[in-house]
């Protein structure tokens, strides 16, 4: 019965190369199959640098390329924030209306909306900052999947630092997520990347 069996199992094999011809024993590199959706973002409901309120729906049509971090980082936040106000810059000017940047701090105690004004244009003219609560931060972060915690908080002088991630992410019109760059993704490749969109 076994023998049966593999007799009728080569003969299958032998059809299927036949008819699908040598795609039948090869993986397809060049076909991407997706199930789904990424989960990454959401609701929010922070401040800007003006003191307004303001939801993700006051971001409804435009692009936007959101980063989270703090206006006392000592390297990362600016670094990242620089690349994604150069990168914009890179685009034309119709292309850059389309786009709002946008960096929401993790240490709402510390960026105050006037703190985040004097902030947020250091890197582009048109960035937005957004502070809020610890518990709308809390959400906001949490709806994008991202990591943050207070750091050595027994400095005397209060001067701590706050671990985090160090990821863009690039959010559609509607508020979906479209991609993210890792920290370190050089300025012409996100312009690229945006201007694919756009």
């Amino acid at each position: 019965m076994s023998r049966i069996f593999f007799v009728i199992l080569a003969v299958v094999v032998f059809v299927g190369a036949v008819i699908g011809g040598r795609n039948f024993f090869l993986y397809d590199r060049n076909k991407v199959t997706t199930v789904g959706t990424v989960n990454i973002g959401g609701p929010f409901n922070l401040i800007d640098q003006t003191g307004k309120a303001v939801t993700e729906k006051d971001f409804a049509g435009k692009y936007m390329l959101i980063y989270f971090g703090y206006t006392f980082c000592p390297d990362v936040c600016p670094t990242s924030l620089s690349i994604m106000g150069e990168a914009i810059h890179m685009l034309h000017q119709k292309q850059q209306d389309k786009v709002v940047p946008i960096f929401i701090t993790i240490d709402p105690e510390r960026d105050t909306p006037e703190v985040m004004a004097a902030y947020v244009p250091n890197f582009y003219e048109k960035m937005v900052g957004l502070t809020g609560s610890m518990q709308n931060i809390k959400a906001a972060a949490k709806a994008f999947k991202v990591f943050y915690a207070k750091a050595n908080e027994d400095d005397p002088d209060g001067n701590y630092t706050m671990d985090h991630g160090s990821t863009t992410y690039l959010m559609g019109p509607h508020g979906r997520y479209v991609t993210h760059f890792t920290h370190g993704t050089p300025a012409t490749a996100i312009a690229a990347k945006l201007a694919e969109y756009l």
